[in-house]
C-alpha cells in the first residue's frame, strides 16, 4: 500500500470513527482502481470535526494554561457531554450522571427518600410543580400544582438546572430540607418558605374502594412498573363485588411509563387505536388495543395535574367514545422521551417523537379539555375517596355515572 493510500484510509477510518463517536450516521466511500475517494459530503463532515476538535483543544489548552485554580478531569467530560445535551434547548432532554441516572431509575421501580413532588421546567424558565405525590411530605406541607420551585436550601435554581434541584431535594429520611415557593393566585403572587422532612418515598400507584350504587372507583397516582398489574388486580377485585361501572381518577397524577398506560387503556377499550408517535422523520408508529376488554360504564376524572401517560389514557377514552371525562383541562405534555444508557453507568433522556391521541390531536402545550367541566371547589382541602364530602368533582363523576347505568 502506498504512502498515500495509507494517508487516505486513516482519513477514511477517522471519519467513521468520529460518526460512531457523534452520532453523525453512516459515509459512503468509493474505490476507483487504485484510489480511494471520499465523497464531497464525507469531506465537508471531515473538515468540520477537524475544526470542533482544533476549537475544543485550543480552549482546553486555555484552560490549562491560565485557569487561576486546579481543574477537574472528569468534571469537564462530564460538563461537556451534560451542555450538549442542555444546547438542545428541551426541558424533556437531560443528561443524568451514574448516580442520577441510578435515582431516577429508582422512582420508576418505585420507591426513594425525597419529599414526594412532581416538576417539571416551564416555560417561564421556573421549575414548575406538576402535582404533589398523594400522602407525602410535599403534599402534607401543602405544595400545589402550578407552585414554582425558586430556591432550595437558599439556592436559586431555575428549569436549566432542575436536575440539581431535584437531587438536592432528594436524601435521608427524617432530614430536613427548605424550599422557597413562589405561587401565583387571582392575579397575585406570593413568596414563601417550606421546610419539609423527607420520608422514604413508596409510592402506591394504585388504590380503590367500592362506591354507593355498585360504582367501583380506582385512583391512579403514577405510572410506574408495577401499576398496570396492580390495576387489573384492583379491577378484577372491584369486579367479583359485582360492579355496574367505574370511575378512573388520574388528577394530579404528573404521568410516568407510556408503555403502562397504554396496557391499562388495553385492558379497558375495545379493538381500536389507543395512541400513536411520530419521530423527526415523519414515521408513525401506532400502539392499538385487543377486542377483550372491560365492558362496564366508565368516567375519567382529571384536572390541571394529569400529565402525560395520564393523558394518553384519557386521550384513548375520550376519542374511542368508550367514556367520558370530568373535571378541568389536563396539563399538556404531548412529548415521549426515550432512555439511553452509557457505557459509565450515567445516561441521557431524549425527546424523540411526540404523540397523538387518536383523533389526531397533539395536545403538547393545550391540554386535553374534559367532556364535563367542573372546577374543584374551593373549600375542598383534597381530593379522592377522604374528601368524598367536599370533593365535587368527585361528586359530580359519580352522578353523572348513574345516569349512564340507569340507561
Amino acid at each position: 500500500m502506498t504512502k498515500r493510500k495509507m494517508i487516505v484510509v486513516f482519513l477514511i477510518l477517522l471519519i467513521v470513527t468520529n460518526a460512531i463517536a457523534f452520532g453523525l450516521g453512516s459515509f459512503t466511500t468509493l474505490q476507483l482502481g487504485n484510489s480511494i475517494v471520499v465523497s464531497k459530503t464525507d469531506y465537508e463532515v471531515l473538515k468540520k470535526l477537524q475544526q470542533d476538535n482544533e476549537k475544543l483543544v485550543t480552549v482546553r489548552k486555555a484552560i490549562d494554561e491560565l485557569y487561576l485554580r486546579e481543574v477537574d478531569d472528569e468534571a469537564l467530560r462530564e460538563g461537556q457531554i451534560r451542555g450538549m445535551v442542555a444546547a438542545l434547548d428541551d426541558p424533556y432532554s437531560v443528561y443524568m450522571s451514574k448516580s442520577e441516572y441510578e435515582e431516577f431509575n429508582m422512582e420508576t421501580e418505585g420507591e426513594y427518600g425525597g419529599i414526594g413532588i412532581i416538576v417539571t421546567p416551564g416555560d417561564d424558565n421556573l421549575i414548575t410543580v406538576v402535582s404533589p405525590i398523594e400522602d407525602t411530605p410535599g403534599e402534607r406541607a401543602g405544595i400545589k400544582t402550578g407552585d414554582k420551585i425558586i430556591r432550595v436550601e437558599g439556592v436559586d435554581y431555575f428549569a436549566e438546572t432542575m436536575d440539581e434541584a431535584v437531587s438536592r431535594m432528594r436524601g435521608e429520611p427524617d432530614t430536613d430540607v427548605t424550599i422557597t415557593i413562589l405561587r401565583s393566585n387571582n392575579g397575585e403572587t406570593e413568596t414563601f418558605d417550606v421546610t419539609v422532612t423527607r420520608e422514604i418515598i413508596k409510592l402506591v400507584s394504585v388504590k380503590s374502594e367500592l362506591l354507593e350504587g355498585d360504582i367501583g372507583y380506582i385512583r391512579l397516582t403514577s405510572f410506574d412498573v408495577p401499576t398496570a398489574s396492580d390495576f387489573l388486580n384492583h379491577l378484577n377485585r372491584l369486579k367479583m363485588q359485582g360492579i355496574k361501572g367505574i370511575i378512573i381518577d388520574v388528577r394530579n397524577n404528573p404521568g410516568g411509563l407510556m408503555n403502562v398506560s397504554t396496557d391499562i387503556a388495553d385492558e379497558l377499550l375495545g379493538e381500536a387505536t389507543i395512541v400513536y408517535t411520530k419521530d423527526k422523520n415523519g414515521k408513525k408508529d401506532y400502539i392499538y388495543s385487543d377486542d377483550k376488554h372491560t365492558d362496564l360504564p366508565l368516567v375519567i376524572l382529571v384536572n390541571e395535574g394529569s400529565a402525560s401517560a395520564s393523558e394518553i389514557l384519557a386521550g384513548a377514552i375520550q376519542d374511542n367514545g368508550r367514556g367520558i371525562l370530568i373535571g378541568t383541562t389536563t396539563f399538556g405534555k404531548g412529548v415521549v422521551q426515550r432512555l439511553r444508557d452509557l457505557p459509565d453507568g450515567s445516561g441521557i433522556k431524549l425527546t424523540v417523537s411526540e404523540y397523538f391521541t387518536p383523533a389526531d390531536k397533539n395536545i403538547h402545550g393545550i391540554g386535553i379539555e374534559p367532556d364535563i367541566i367542573v372546577e374543584l371547589s374551593e373549600e375542598a382541602e383534597g381530593i379522592g375517596m377522604d374528601y368524598l364530602e367536599q370533593d365535587n368533582q368527585l361528586q359530580r363523576a359519580i352522578e353523572e355515572l348513574k345516569k349512564i347505568i340507569q340507561e
